[in-house]
Formats: structure tokens, sequence, C-alpha cells
């Protein structure tokens, strides 16, 4: 009998990690997951699946433990997920970002080197890398001008995976995801802000929103859309960067727009600028181009902007409708059930 093909993935309770986890297993992987031992372990969003996937107790900080959990795996790919994710926190952390999502490349690769060097790898690598953006759209070729310590250790994690790549003939990918959200994503993300808040604020549970830059823009896409980019990448013999993007930028006001409008709120009752909430350094104007991606991989988003941010909405109003009065959870959910539509449209 063959040997089902084995991945492994780190920060698998993650979004990403989670919506991958999903695809492989679909795709008849074996899939086995990285996870931190912390105090306070959250699993929500692998719940579904726990019995489904080998978790590995393992640090991107602990070259060892990255070696061990290669070992006990044997992946035939490596998705390295895992990073310090949230741009504001990385203001209060820098050190410890860098440490993680820069140099914690560095030993994932190192530790394949040592155990897997057949294996195939994909490195989770940023928009936020173009920061002060020299065109627009961004490109694969297009130069990195990154405004803030996530966007700097997001860049060396790239290069470094681009420099095994060519150093010791590694099949190493990096793929430059734009932003994308789901209703998996962290409450401390802006999109999940604001269809968290929409929901609740339709059920009484809260009163009002605060926002800092309205005006900001992104390029937002649906995660569930963009993991598949990433298998997608790995199954070519080559390996490459690509970027993976809708190609249109909406405003955080036009977010917040679509989500009151799906919980059928007045934008002006509820909604407050907050200086405080604004960066130290805002990006430019963030929108890539996948054509290489679809004239390669064959891969196009299949889900739109505003069908994202309606269903999330859906999703956080089913959440907390189930949840009585819960305080809003710190970081993301679980995958949600059934929809229920607030608005018929």
């Amino acid at each position: 009998m063959a040997r089902r093909r084995c991945a492994l993935i780190t920060g698998i309770t993650g979004q990403d990690g989670s919506y991958l986890a999903d695809l492989l297993l679909e795709r008849g992987y074996e899939v086995h997951g990285m996870v931190r031992r912390s105090s306070t372990e959250r699993f929500e969003r692998i719940e579904h699946l726990r019995d489904r996937v080998s978790l590995h107790q393992a640090d991107l900080l602990d070259h060892r433990s990255l070696v061990d959990a290669l070992r006990a795996a044997q992946p035939d790919e490596i998705y390295n997920l895992a990073a310090m994710s949230f741009v504001a926190v990385s203001w209060i952390q820098p050190t410890l970002t860098a440490e993680f999502t820069g140099v914690g490349v560095t030993r994932m690769l190192e530790a394949m080197r040592e155990v897997c060097p057949e294996a195939r790898f994909y490195q989770a690598s940023s928009s936020e890398m173009f920061g002060r953006v020299r065109e627009v759209p961004q490109t694969e070729l297009t130069p990195l001008h990154p405004r803030s310590p996530y966007g700097v250790a997001k860049a060396y994690g790239h290069f470094i995976t681009v420099n095994y790549r060519e150093s010791y003939d590694l099949h190493a990918t990096s793929g430059i995801l734009f932003n994308h959200e789901s209703p998996r994503r962290g409450l401390e993300f802006v999109t999940r802000k604001i269809t968290w808040h929409a929901a609740a604020i339709r059920l009484g549970l809260a009163s009002e929103l605060h926002l800092g830059n309205l005006d900001a823009e992104r390029d937002w896409g649906y995660a569930q859309d963009y993991v598949e980019a990433m298998w997608m990448m790995l199954q070519r013999d080559e390996p490459e960067d690509y970027v993976i993007a809708t190609g249109v930028a909406h405003s955080v006001r036009e977010c917040v727009e679509v989500a009151f409008d799906q919980a059928g709120l007045a934008l002006d009752r509820h909604v407050v600028l907050d200086e405080s909430l604004r960066r130290p350094a805002e990006v430019d104007h963030l929108v890539g181009d996948a054509s290489k991606a679809k004239r390669l991989l064959g891969w196009e988003p299949r889900t739109g902007f505003e069908e994202l941010i309606r269903l999330m909405v859906d999703a956080d109003y089913e959440l907390l409708t189930a949840g009585a009065h819960a305080p809003p959870p710190s970081i993301g959910v679980s995958r949600p059930g059934p929809r229920t539509t607030l608005r018929q449209r």
C-alpha cells in the first residue's frame, strides 16, 4: 500500500493553519501540526479535526525541538505559517517579533536541511514587506520598504528562504500573501473587529466600534481561497515566489459600511474615531498583482470583498447568538456552523 503524502504545518492553530489542515485532509494527506507549549493552549480553530491530525510540541525559538518535530513527522511538505502575526503588537515586542517571524524561519530551514532536505518548504511571506510602496500594484519584483517591525521580520524570512533555495538547492517557496480574512480571523485584526462589533451591536451586546484610520486601504481576500494557493505552489516542481491577492483595494470605511449594512445598522450612531489606534507608520496603497499565480498555478480568488465581509458578519452573529453574552474572544473562533443570514439580499 502506497504511503500517504505527509505535511507538517507550523501555526496549525491559526486561521491559515486550520484552513490548510482542512484542505490537506480533504486531499488525503497525513497531517501533522506544530504547536507551542503555553499556559493557555487554544485549539478552537482545529477542534473539529483534532482526532485527524498529529500534534507536536515545538517552538520556532528552539532549533532542537524543530528537529525533533520533523523527525517525528517525516513530512513531504512543510508549511511554515507560525509567526508573531499581528502588526500592532510588533511595535510593542519588536525583538520577539524578529526572533519568531524572522530568525525562526532560519531555524526551520536549518532543521529541514538536517532532517528532510528533499521535502518541499512553503514560507508565509506578507504584503506588509512592501510598506512604502514603490509601484502599484505590487508584484514579485517590487522593491521592499517595510514600515513595521513585523514587515521587517517578514522581509528577513522571505529573503532567507530565497537564499536557502539558491544556496542549498532546497525546494523552498515564498507566498507573498496580501491580507486575507475569515470568520476564524483573530479579533485583534480590523476586519474581524468590525464584523464582530456589527453583530454584537445588532444583538445589544455592544454600543460602539472604536477605529483609527478609516481611509487605510488593503487588498482583502478570503483565507480559504488563499491556502489553496499555498498548496498549489508546492505541487510545482520548480520552486518560485508568488504574490497572492485579489488585485482590488478597499478602505476600512468600506469594510464598516458593508458590515453595518449586513447587520442593519447606521454608521454614524456607533463608529468612534480613536487616534490612539493609528499606527506609528502607516503603510501606503497595498494592492497585489497575482497574474503570475494565475498564469503558472491556475489560481484565482473565488470570493469577493463584499461577500467575504457579509459572511463574516453572519458567522459572528451566529457565534454570539450561540454563546449568549460571552465577551469577545481574544483570538479567533471555532469554525462557524450553518450560516444565519441577517439581511435578506
